[in-house]
């Protein structure tokens, strides 16, 4: 195969995993705290002997939209969502995880869960434990009280390093090493949505794939023509 031929490869390669991230997009758009993700493209340049340099296209690098969705009321005393930066800590068998996703329960041990039971961590990096049948009202700094008494306080964190967020599974993030978040703050009662539009995604979906037709055309005349020149010199 010549250049033509591996350029238009490597850049299929990254098309596809493109049309991979925007179907997921798509199919978490109703996904509470769901954060969309887009792939970023690399050009690498190349010099080729005496030849002019080659440019390639690679696309590898994910990066995770942070823009706040909306929020939708929910009335339920645990369900919790974060206006601004920051996202809620919880720990899971493969070590702490970030998330935006805020349905909480409370556990047979009094432990705010996720709907996957991993539980959530305070400010200090413990479970966050409210007593069983009491009213528990959590205030826009993340301070749990019962009757007017502070019980534990939920926090907001974020990576110390921005590029180094990266998605795991579902609405998980790993973040490397954490800080607390600053500006941020918790709605009791609400849960975020998904920062996906649907809209845009499918016409996005729509682009990619067409390109992704294109390089096809142009790999299957590229075969055609090498075929050809095979077989002419092969006469």
């Amino acid at each position: 195969m010549e250049n033509p031929g591996y350029i238009t490869l490597a850049r299929q390669s990254g098309l596809m995993r493109e049309i991979q991230i925007v179907a997921n997009n798509i199919a978490n758009s109703s996904t509470a705290g769901f954060r969309r993700e887009e792939l970023i493209f690399a050009e690498h340049v190349a010099r080729a002997g005496t030849a002019p340099s080659l440019s390639v296209a690679d696309g590898r690098v994910r990066h995770v939209d942070l823009s706040q969705a909306g929020l939708s009321a929910t009335g339920a005393m645990f369900d919790l969502a974060i206006s601004g930066p920051g996202f809620f800590l919880v720990e899971t068998p493969e070590g702490n995880r970030l998330t935006r996703a805020g349905a909480f329960t409370p556990s047979a041990d009094g432990e705010l869960v996720t709907p996957d039971g991993y539980r959530l961590l305070d400010e200090a990096g413990g479970a966050v434990a409210v007593p069983p049948g009491a009213a528990v009202t959590i205030a826009e700094d993340g301070t749990a009280s019962v009757a007017g008494r502070p019980i534990a306080r939920i926090g907001l964190w974020e990576p110390e390093d921005p590029t180094a967020l990266s998605h795991r599974s579902g609405t998980m993030f790993d973040g490397g090493a954490l800080q607390p978040a600053e500006g941020g703050s918790i709605r009791q009662g609400f849960l975020e949505d998904s920062n996906v539009s649907p809209l845009s995604e499918v016409a996005r979906l729509v682009e990619v794939q067409r390109a992704y037709e294109m390089g096809q055309k142009f790999l299957e005349a590229e075969d055609d023509r090498i075929r050809g020149l095979i077989q002419t010199l092969g006469r």
